[in-house]
């Protein structure tokens, strides 16, 4: 048996600017962590000839088949295929946190599972080329609408600007913060759920056909990435920071009705109304999981405010994919 294991993500700025379908033509950016909660996949060789059936895979439900075209998980089937893996395989997924939250997660099995299939079949690949895989996989094997962020940060880890030229020409940097800037960093963040699941790809399907009427706000939030960059980096107040977040979350907002709602609108209202500097919904919004950046000092509060919902504490700057068993 292997275990792999890759990361989901928080993105602080430039979401939405990783669409090919915006970046191709005027290039794009995020600023993002990812942290310490994973999808994880095991692969185990699995003896067919004992058994009427090929293949196993498990996630909610429990699939058993003859050939891979018979799996009902895309993913699954479409990974399979592309590895060149028919039979003799048993895989399993389990995840430290839910799909549909804003975090990431479908990216981070995918990465996670191409990770397993690799090194099931004797294969080492760079980190880069996994994501490129897992976008390649996403894009147009799955053929989902999602974005090429997340699958970066599952399998690059880190806390990074990401640079998306082309879809085979992404550049990332990690942030160069010593250990007690990011340690300051991660003790402002404050992690609420809204209770509301939502499919991203189904979010965004809306959001890309109004590409070209909110080109201005996209360039607007990819310049917020660099801005970002600067007051990390060159040790202004992290209340800047949380302005800014302010500032994006006003701006993706404002990207189409679909985005918000009142009941999360109500949430942010709240948050800032005690002590949060800033904040958004992570994710390609309609639910999900909301970030507030507030001093360390307001988070107590803010524990007293959200006592109803479900509070999510995170490491930053978590490792990328990686096999941990084997």
């Amino acid at each position: 048996m292997l275990i792999s294991r890759a990361p989901v993500r928080i993105s602080f700025f430039g979401g939405g600017t990783d669409y090919p379908e915006y970046f191709i033509q005027h290039g794009g950016a995020v600023l993002a962590t990812a942290i310490d909660k994973y999808s994880y996949v095991t692969a185990t060789p699995f003896p067919s000839h004992l058994f009427d059936y090929l293949i196993r895979v498990s996630y909610r439900k429990v699939e058993l088949v003859k050939t891979v075209d018979e799996l009902e998980h895309d993913v699954y089937q479409q990974c399979l295929k592309f590895c060149g893996l028919e039979k003799d395989i048993e895989l399993h997924n389990v995840a430290d946190l839910p799909a549909f939250t804003g975090l990431g997660s479908s990216s981070a099995f995918t990465v996670s599972l191409l990770q397993a299939l690799h090194s099931f079949k004797g294969e080492f690949v760079k980190p880069l080329d996994l994501a490129y895989e897992a976008i390649y996989v996403e894009r147009y094997l799955v053929k989902d609408h999602v974005g090429c962020q997340d699958q970066l940060m599952a399998a690059m880890g880190g806390f990074n600007l990401v640079e998306f030229r082309t879809e085979e020409d992404i550049i990332v940097t990690r942030i160069p913060l010593s250990s007690q800037r990011l340690a300051e960093f991660e003790s402002h963040i404050f992690i609420v759920f809204t209770g509301i699941k939502r499919k991203a790809s189904q979010v965004v399907a809306k959001q890309l056909k109004r590409v070209a009427d909110n080109t201005d706000i996209l360039k607007k939030m990819r310049k917020m990435v660099d801005q970002g960059w600067d007051i990390l980096t060159t040790n202004q107040s992290l209340s800047a920071f949380g302005e800014l977040l302010h500032q994006a979350w006003i701006a993706k907002r404002s990207l189409d009705t679909i985005i918000s709602n009142p009941e999360i609108d109500n949430l942010y209202k709240l948050g800032r109304e005690s002590g949060a500097w800033g904040g958004k919904l992570l994710g390609a919004g309609a639910g999900g999981f909301m970030l507030f950046f507030a001093p360390p000092e307001s988070h107590e509060n803010l524990k007293q405010t959200f006592t109803h919902h479900e509070v999510l504490s995170v490491k930053i700057n978590a490792p990328g994919s990686q096999i941990i068993f084997s």
